[in-house]
């Protein structure tokens, strides 16, 4: 059994109707959401440090998440994990034309500019109506308001300072 599979089934014992753990079987989404974000402040915490063993942990907790949500969604008859590397997948496929497609991309400009592009043609197969519509409102101010500032330049809605605007 590979490690992945061993993973699987270590979260589908732990969530068993019958002999699973209390605690396991109680989560929902919403649950351990907090714990989420939790393991990705740790992940990169353990970056910043440069403590690549403790970063190992900290991935390992943080796929943990993953697998936790792809059990909940397959019980739920939503989806599972083998649905989410497959989406993952597709989508890096979509992403990455230059390099699995016949597309070419000379530099990471380029990588960066048909990545913006193919996702606005991803936005607008959805029917978001807005480059802003997919910005997380989970987001931290801070980082929610350069998510913002960044597609707006995308689209040329942008200045160089504020007195062109009150001009």
């Amino acid at each position: 059994m590979n490690q992945i599979d061993r993973l699987l089934t270590i979260m589908q014992r732990l969530r068993d109707p019958e002999n699973g753990c209390p605690w396991d079987k109680e989560q929902t989404f919403a649950t351990i959401a907090p714990y989420t974000l939790e393991e990705t402040y740790e992940v990169l915490d353990a970056i910043a440090r440069e403590d690549f063993d403790d970063l190992r942990g900290e991935l390992g907790d943080l796929l943990f998440q993953v697998v936790f949500y792809a059990q909940i969604a397959q019980e739920e008859g939503r989806f599972d994990f083998n649905d989410i590397c497959a989406a993952i997948s597709d989508k890096l496929e979509r992403r990455h034309p230059h390099v699995f497609a016949d597309s070419s991309a000379e530099n990471s400009s380029e990588v960066l500019a048909r990545w913006e592009q193919i996702k606005t043609e991803e936005r607008a197969q959805k029917a978001q109506h807005s480059a802003l519509d997919d910005i997380p409102r989970s987001l931290p101010a801070l980082m929610r308001a350069q998510k913002i500032q960044k597609r707006c330049a995308n689209v040329g809605f942008d200045w160089t300072t504020f007195l062109t605007l009150v001009r």
